[in-house]
């Protein structure tokens, strides 16, 4: 290839073909086109993905690079750093641009910073675009001038702001050059496991890719996502959209899912937006105050936000986190949504709330504990959303719950999932016990325990903690950090 004759594109978090800007203007350019995959574990350090999100990005690679290949090019992959890889590529093909869309991780937006000045040196056209977000988190600020702390005022300003158009539809082909050097097979990354192959249970739950993220997608706002509001609560029923892995790995857009949602559900009426469609869309805003606050406070995934609860006493206990990890701490609740976890790679997101709590609150451990856990354990472990979810809950982050606001696991068992439904089938053990006693199985006499086949302490654990203990030792440490 020779020179100003062809594009670098740099997929990172946007694995799709769909709605893709960078893509899309590389085509525009009108030059031949390839697509590039890295892998930089070494700038990602600490956050390199983990366990689950490896095994997802294995199959989101492998579909691209069949979409692609559908239209004459196919994906490049190489590992290592990522300026190193390619100047390399730009070495040895010529290249005269590289394009990619933005990422916002701490680490990457100075990686992005190096790599412009270093193509900028050599005469490299480089540009970067927003595939990733409604808004780019430097265009959302008070009055002052300021980030948001408080999610409210920032859904009123993103309302505001509206949700751009769509980028231009996908070639139906996208043109290689005749020649691309060698890259590396998927397989030599070893992203997904073998001895042992511990993700049946995630095979079995998701179809990662473009595909099937549309198809998720089309049928949420086709239905569940009028009845959002009311079922968003209950774990033991279909009411959430799933669709948290597929937006972070790119393989839709939130701008897509956004135009999607609302064109279907208010068609060509004109009618007031469905409260389930408002309530899901705030959520989509949630991610994204949770990348305006990563963007602003780039310490957020190690650091509180609130600085008094650097004082805040929390213990180390690894017996109890091993529990907490393995569903075995005698709360049937927290038990079912750490099983569903680890068996799918994914929990709803009440039970998050639920489980997050129970760990920071009745154990307290330390929060970047469970939020260390989450990332290699999640599919769509995400740092911005992953880091302020935690610090919300702990009550140390921005527009956080009050720290004073400790869940009672089996209250909210009761609550949000009545009949069990979401209990039994990840705690099958104790399936047999009531209603009434399912979501606290202390409280049942021997006789009840024996009909249900159950010895408390043997075939399920007894409470780990007492929860009214816990939560006066939770709250006297609080007060202690707050007196100062």
């Amino acid at each position: 290839m020779t020179a100003s004759m062809g594009t670098i594109v740099w997929f990172g978090r946007d694995l799709r073909l769909a709605d893709n800007p960078a893509l899309s203007a590389a085509i525009a350019r009108g030059h031949p086109i390839i697509p590039l995959f890295i892998l930089d574990d070494i700038d990602a350090g600490d956050w390199a993905p983990g366990g689950a999100s490896r095994w997802w990005l294995h199959g989101s690679l492998h579909a691209l690079d069949e979409g692609l290949r559908q239209r004459g090019n196919a994906l490049l992959l190489r590992r290592g750093p990522a300026e190193s890889v390619i100047t390399q590529l730009l070495d040895q093909t010529g290249c005269d641009a590289v394009y990619w869309n933005r990422r916002y991780e701490p680490w990457a937006t100075k990686r992005a910073e190096r790599l412009k000045s270093a193509l900028g040196s050599r005469g490299i056209e480089a540009r970067s675009f927003n595939a990733g977000l409604i808004r780019e988190p430097w265009t959302i600020l008070t009055q002052k001038g300021e980030p948001y702390r408080v999610f409210t005022p920032f859904w009123k300003a993103l309302l505001a702001k509206g949700v751009a158009d769509a980028a231009a539809p996908v070639a139906a082909r996208i043109p290689a050059p005749a020649r691309v050097p060698d890259g590396e097979p998927l397989s030599s990354w070893s992203l997904r496991p073998s001895s042992p192959d511990w993700a049946g249970g995630l095979r079995s739950a998701w179809q990662p890719g473009e595909a099937g993220a549309q198809a998720r997608l089309e049928e949420f706002a086709a239905g569940a996502v009028a009845h959002y509001r009311d079922r968003r609560n209950l774990p033991g029923i279909a009411g959430t959209s799933r669709l948290s892995p597929h937006l972070h790995f790119g393989e839709l857009s939130p701008g897509h899912i956004w135009r999607t949602v609302t064109a279907q559900s208010l068609g060509a009426t004109g009618n007031p937006m469905p409260a389930g469609v408002e309530t899901y869309l705030s959520e989509i805003a949630w991610r994204e105050f949770s990348y305006h606050l990563l963007f602003h406070f780039p310490t957020l995934p190690t650091e509180p936000l609130r600085p008094e609860f650097t004082r805040f006493p929390w213990l180390e206990d690894d017996t109890a986190l091993a529990s907490w990890q393995r569903g075995q701490t005698g709360y049937p609740i927290v038990d079912a949504g750490m099983r569903e976890l680890w068996s799918t790679g994914w929990m709803h997101n009440r039970v998050r709330m639920i489980v997050a709590s129970f760990l920071v609150k009745d154990l307290l451990l330390h929060w970047r504990t469970g939020a260390e856990w989450f990332w290699d354990t999640l599919v769509d472990a995400d740092l911005a959303s992953n880091s302020a979810s935690w610090q919300w809950v702990a009550g140390c982050g921005a527009d956080a719950a009050p720290y004073f606001r400790v869940f009672n696991p089996s209250l909210q068992g009761a609550k949000f999932d009545p009949h069990g439904d979401y209990v039994r089938r990840w705690v099958p053990e104790i399936g047999k016990l009531p209603d009434a006693l399912l979501h606290s199985p202390w409280e049942a006499s021997a006789s009840e325990l024996a009909a249900a086949g159950i010895r408390l302490g043997r075939t399920y654990p007894a409470p780990i903690v007492d929860h009214g203990t816990a939560r006066q030792r939770a709250l006297e440490a609080y007060r202690r950090i707050k007196a100062g």
